[in-house]
């Protein structure tokens, strides 16, 4: 069964008021060269009422102290018609996600986003940003800012602010290294870990340890051995695992409270051999990336000192490597434009083939847990994968 959308010209949306002039400086975060790329999501949501005129008109009130957007609308089939656009989608990439016009260079664009409607009057928004502008957070804040103006605040709660010149630069330039080209074929797949599984993984580390532990703790060190079992790479291979942690906390006092929405993270990194990873308990595997939050406030003064021997802001290349980000926090289900939450977000990272990667998802209410949209293995080892997934939802041997 095919589904059309009627999708009309993108059209650029002017802020209502006058916005601020002038050369806008980027940190050196922002101007990390793997961070010049879109990323792609999509929210969907039950109901609205004119759900595009709506966030156009809040989208024009909320860029006035932001750089311009580029907004786009699109309409036809019900929600129920296409699966609520879970994974796999039934509707083209393409009909769901803005992209820039012929005349228009994508890269000089920082936000972009497409209201589909839908015939049940469902809707789903579509966005992209330039991560060069915005982190997880900085988006989300950015998306919560229209919501707000949707439902009738004069202002957001929050007022998006620049900032970027309060980060200070190290005191030499990080070691550049250039964009990895395309060299896997990543497979995309989705899987839901109950709340049961993860607080039975909690229960056991704190009866050996005598310490809590986080879902984000669980779920990653699950991750990480599943795909090692699968893959099966050298037991003497070294693998790698990166998270970027928020650091605003560590610059108080150099950025407002609130309000900041670039780039302000510090990639940590867990290296272990494939043979402790397979073979190792959750627990082992937990107190790794435990250890690695801890040293965060370290390293991160490491950087900005100009201490670290390498540039952190980048991902060594290889199959062995994997890097995970936690969505469920972010901001991006907390999005209301006045007919309630998203029933779920949807990344898109279908064009990421340099890096095995995984996002930390909500799953659809009313399932409780974490839902995990990963694309880390190539189609060989996609079996062996989901096997090992499937084999920790259903018994926790």
């Amino acid at each position: 069964m095919s589904f059309s959308v009627n999708k009309l010209a993108p059209e650029l949306v002017a802020p209502a008021e006058p916005t601020p002039s002038g050369r806008l400086p980027l940190s050196f975060i922002d101007r990390n060269v793997m961070l010049r790329l879109f990323v792609d999501l999509i929210l969907v949501f039950e109901h609205g009422v004119q759900p595009a005129k709506a966030v156009r008109a809040a989208l024009s009130r909320a860029l006035v102290p932001l750089p311009r957007r580029r907004a786009d609308r699109g309409a036809d089939p019900r929600l129920e018609d296409v699966n609520n656009l879970e994974r796999p989608l039934l509707l083209p990439r393409k009909d769901l996600i803005p992209y820039a016009p012929p005349d228009v260079i994508e890269g000089d664009l920082t936000f972009m986003l497409q209201v589909t409607e839908f015939r049940c009057g469902g809707f789903a928004v579509g966005i992209r940003f330039n991560h060069a502008v915005f982190d997880g957070v900085g988006a989300a804040q950015v998306l919560k800012a229209v919501a707000e103006i949707a439902r009738g605040h004069a202002r957001p709660v929050v007022e998006p602010v620049w900032c970027r010149e309060a980060i200070p630069s190290p005191p030499k330039p990080l070691q550049r290294h250039a964009a990895f080209p395309a060299a896997f074929h990543f497979q995309t797949s989705a899987f839901d870990i109950s709340s049961d599984r993860i607080n039975a993984v909690k229960n056991q580390f704190l009866r050996e340890t005598g310490q809590k532990c986080s879902t984000f703790d669980v779920v990653t060190a699950l991750l990480w051995q599943c795909r090692t079992r699968a893959i099966r790479l050298d037991p003497h291979a070294d693998l790698g695992l990166g998270f970027a942690a928020n650091t605003r906390h560590l610059l108080r006092g150099l950025l407002p409270e609130e309000g900041f929405y670039g780039n302000c993270v510090y990639p940590m990194e867990i290296k272990a051999n494939a043979g402790t990873i397979a073979a190792s308990s959750l627990v082992v595997l937990i107190v790794l990336i435990r250890d690695a939050k801890d040293r965060l406030s370290a390293k991160f003064s490491e950087c900005m000192m100009g201490d670290s021997a390498e540039n952190p802001y980048t991902v060594p290349p290889g199959y062995g490597t994997m890097a995970v980000s936690d969505w469920r926090q972010v901001g991006f289900f907390e999005v209301n434009y006045g007919w309630g939450e998203p029933i779920h977000v949807v990344p898109l990272p279908d064009d990421n083939n340099f890096l095995a990667s995984c996002f930390y998802l909500l799953p659809p209410k009313p399932k409780q847990g974490v839902r995990l949209m990963t694309r880390c293995v190539e189609m060989e080892h996609l079996p062996a994968f989901s096997e090992e997934i499937m084999k920790f939802a259903a018994d926790l041997a």
